[in-house]
């Protein structure tokens, strides 16, 4: 993935209107997924607030309010720097890695393996078939919209899937990064559905950077 390519797409946004941009596949995602590594966390850790509602049901309850941390921390097997994510909430507090401090976004993977698992588990899906159409959607699909100093991709990733009739109300489903400066952290990171099948609740998580 090209710098100078997300640099001149962040441009292209900033001098179009607000509204939904006409994209060549791949380029909204490739704004989501732009290479934020190696990541300098000498200043501190990197906070989200995380909020989570849903309905209540076998095998899921609700995150409710609370934190993902992003800190440096020292792999236990040979002491090299390594990156890892303390999720602090009340239903749990956990640390989660370890993962490079050159490649990848540990956030935005903890946020789509948490999307993928919770509509798995609450539509009884395949969590590979969905996990493989988030990714296809990342990829292939998705607008841009510009407002102020963000740029905002959105993704329907089973708006036209063929099994959306099967999917329990997560046909419904959107995903919204808002995104600043491409090396940067994402600043905030959300998927939402409407109200799922059976009058059950809606599935609302949002990641937003403090």
């Amino acid at each position: 993935m090209r710098v100078l390519r997300m640099l001149a797409l962040v441009g292209l946004v900033a001098a179009a209107p607000a509204a939904a941009l006409p994209l060549r596949a791949g380029e909204a995602g490739d704004l989501v997924f732009a290479e934020r590594g190696p990541w300098d966390l000498a200043q501190g850790p990197l906070v989200w607030r995380i909020s989570q509602s849903g309905p209540e049901a076998e095998g899921f309850t609700p995150l409710g309010e609370g934190t993902i941390t992003l800190r440096a921390a020292k792999d236990p097997s040979d002491g090299k720097p390594v990156l890892e994510l303390a999720e602090e909430t009340a239903r749990i507090k956990r640390r989660i890695g370890p993962f490079p401090v050159s490649g990848g976004d540990p956030a935005l993977t903890f946020f789509l393996e948490t999307t993928a698992r919770d509509m798995a588990v609450l539509t009884g899906g395949s969590p590979f078939y969905i996990r493989n159409r988030l990714k296809d959607a990342l990829f292939r699909g998705g607008e841009l919209r510009h407002a102020g100093d963000v740029t905002i991709a959105s993704f329907a990733p089973f708006r036209d899937d063929r099994n959306r009739a099967r999917m329990a109300g997560f046909e419904t489903l959107e995903l919204r990064f808002t995104l600043g400066d491409p090396g940067q952290p994402i600043r905030r990171m959300v998927a939402r559905t409407g109200p799922l099948a059976g009058g059950r609740p809606a599935y609302d998580s949002e990641m937003v950077l403090k």
